[in-house]
């Protein structure tokens, strides 16, 4: 029981390990990181951009690279300047609860009854079989133990972009220079270690 318990432990570590750098600016699908920037050509001058993170991965840092993926990609069709005509952050925020330790528990029902899941406590319903072992199940409660809980929340964000050539719009709010974001951003982009 206590070597399981200790290849749980490191099979958790080494999942939490993977999880620990941000998303790089990338294409989304390009690595196991998860997360990434897509698009899609709706008309000639008109695209959808998205910038997915993992759950390490900051709201500012997602709507950054979103940002920099309009510009990118207008430059890289010829255009001077977009317009994000519609723009919005989704966030995704999801608990998990890992139990840690061993715990057991009683079952009721028709047969041998089994218990919960060991580690927290909490119902389970049970599956009846009649095989060899004859009919069991019911519903068990579980106890004992610790539960790690987690909470996990991830962005992406999205944007219509419309894009033009010459000078940006003068007083459109929604209108970027693409060249001067570009440069202005540069900086602040992190590729993937192989880029």
């Amino acid at each position: 029981m206590k070597r399981l318990l200790i290849a749980a432990a490191a099979a958790s570590t080494l999942a939490l390990a993977a999880c620990e750098t941000a998303t790089p600016y990338q294409p989304l699908g390009a690595s196991q990181t998860s997360g990434g920037y897509s698009e899609m050509r709706i008309e000639p001058d008109r695209w959808r951009v998205s910038f997915s993170g993992n759950s390490v991965t900051s709201r500012e840092r997602v709507e950054t690279f979103l940002l920099y993926r309009a510009a990118e990609l207008s430059l890289a069709q010829g255009f001077d300047w977009f317009s994000m005509v519609d723009r919005s952050t989704d966030r995704n925020t999801r608990l998990y609860a890992d139990p840690i330790g061993p715990g057991f528990g009683p079952g009721f029902g028709y047969g041998a009854g089994f218990g919960g899941w060991g580690g927290y406590w909490g119902p389970s319903w049970r599956y009846y079989n009649r095989g060899a072992w004859g009919p069991w199940g019911g519903w068990g409660a579980g106890w004992g133990g610790n539960v790690d809980i987690r909470q996990v929340t991830r962005f992406e964000a999205n944007a219509e972009v419309v894009m033009g050539r010459g000078a940006k719009p003068a007083g459109d709010r929604r209108a970027f220079d693409a060249h001067a974001v570009i440069e202005n951003l540069n900086g602040r982009i992190v590729r993937p270690p192989n880029a």
